[in-house]
């Protein structure tokens, strides 16, 4: 019997890691920005709930395309899960998007921990190796006209600090019903507050408990 092992280029390494919540249309959500794939990350309406075009202008730039309440962290059967914008050493977007990586994390109050990410994202402003996870009230960031536009009537000042977020669980309430409960409490809970905490990556096939919400699947996984 002949054990195929699969071979990812930039497929395991050391990372940084920090959050954000910026509420924008993922750039792995535009087909130009993917490579051979299912489809390309799923774009929600203003709300979070309802999918749109993947033509549709991401809010962030003038159009209504917003990124979708479940593309959150969540815990199914003790394994973490999420997404997250990268920019890996030496692959272009077309090789990262919709890429998994498991990032097992080495300091903090987390070490030894591990998560299963999804790319949905890509970020030129990011150093090499970079993990920048979606973790909602994890701070705006350099877009931070998309939240306060997908929901107007959340004050802006609910998303905490432009760089960082919130700072407290009991914060979490004043976000919007669907992100205000364990997608906001993940960070507090599951991640232990823990302050942009340094990871070894690999990169991994991409499981159906992520695959079913961004609706992104690489044929080379």
């Amino acid at each position: 019997m002949t054990l195929f092992i699969q071979s990812y280029q930039g497929g395991t390494g050391t990372a940084k890691t920090t959050r954000y919540w910026d509420c924008c249309k993922p750039s792995c959500a535009w087909r130009a920005n993917v490579g051979s794939v299912t489809a390309p990350v799923r774009t929600c309406a203003a709300g979070g709930r309802k999918t749109v075009g993947e033509n549709e202008q991401s809010g962030c730039n003038g159009g209504n395309g917003f990124v979708c309440n479940n593309q959150r962290p969540f815990v199914k059967k003790g394994q973490a899960y999420g997404f997250a914008t990268i920019n890996m050493e030496g692959l272009p977007m077309n090789q990262m998007c919709c890429a998994c990586y498991k990032l097992t994390f080495t300091n903090t109050a987390i070490k030894g921990k591990n998560m299963i990410v999804q790319v949905s994202n890509t970020g030129s402003d990011l150093g090499n190796n970079h993990f920048d996870l979606q973790l909602p009230a994890g701070g705006l960031g350099i877009f931070d006209q998309g939240c306060p536009k997908q929901w107007p009537k959340t004050p802006v000042s609910a998303w905490g600090a432009r760089y960082g977020g919130i700072s407290n669980v009991n914060q979490c309430a004043a976000l919007p019903k669907d992100l205000s409960g364990s997608p906001c409490k993940f960070r507090f809970t599951w991640f232990k507050n823990a302050d942009n905490p340094q990871a070894n990556f690999e990169r991994v096939p991409c499981p159906a408990a992520i695959t079913s919400i961004s609706k992104c699947k690489r044929n080379d996984d």
